[in-house]
């Protein structure tokens, strides 16, 4: 390496350096890691609060080959369990069936490996859903839609959740 004798000559070789360790992509308003071949590794979905429950966090979705585990945090939660889901669709317009069960949200935290890949989550339109309670379910407290480009999810109520 030929020697600098300028400090705009060392400037522009720091700020080469640093751009050839940036990478390119999109952000989910959280962190997407890579493995090898650009592949997400794991992502992290932002957990809206919906219902005016006062609840949301993230969700961590690590692959771990054809599986991936999901791991659940909220910042703010019930008392009681709370069913949790990845549902097919958006948090705007979630399937009534859930595609994949989690185990339920108690003192915050959830973790689950669910018997699909990470990838096939990421390409296709999936949301983890948290409900009020076994008892409440079509009250829905904290959404996310899995993606590497997520936005913060809508929040909304319908009429039938004042139950």
């Amino acid at each position: 390496m030929p020697a600098v004798k300028s400090p705009a000559g060392v400037l522009v070789l720091l700020l080469a350096a640093a751009a050839s360790g940036c990478g390119g992509g999109g952000s989910n308003g959280g962190t997407t890691t890579s493995g090898g071949g650009g592949k997400p590794r794991s992502v992290l979905v932002q957990l809206q609060e919906q219902s005016f429950s006062g609840e949301a966090g993230d969700a961590t979705l690590t692959a771990q080959g054809a599986k991936t585990r999901v791991v659940i945090d909220l910042a703010s939660f019930a008392a009681n369990a709370q069913p949790a889901h990845i549902h097919e669709g958006t948090c705007a317009h979630l399937s009534f069936q859930p595609a994949f069960p989690l185990k339920d949200v108690k003192a915050g935290r959830s973790t689950t490996v669910v018997d699909v890949p990470l990838t096939a989550l990421l390409n296709g339109k999936y949301a983890i859903n948290i409900h009020r309670s076994a008892e409440k379910m079509k009250v829905y407290v904290a959404c996310g839609d899995v993606t590497t480009h997520s936005a913060p999810a809508q929040t909304f109520t319908t009429a039938d959740e004042d139950d």
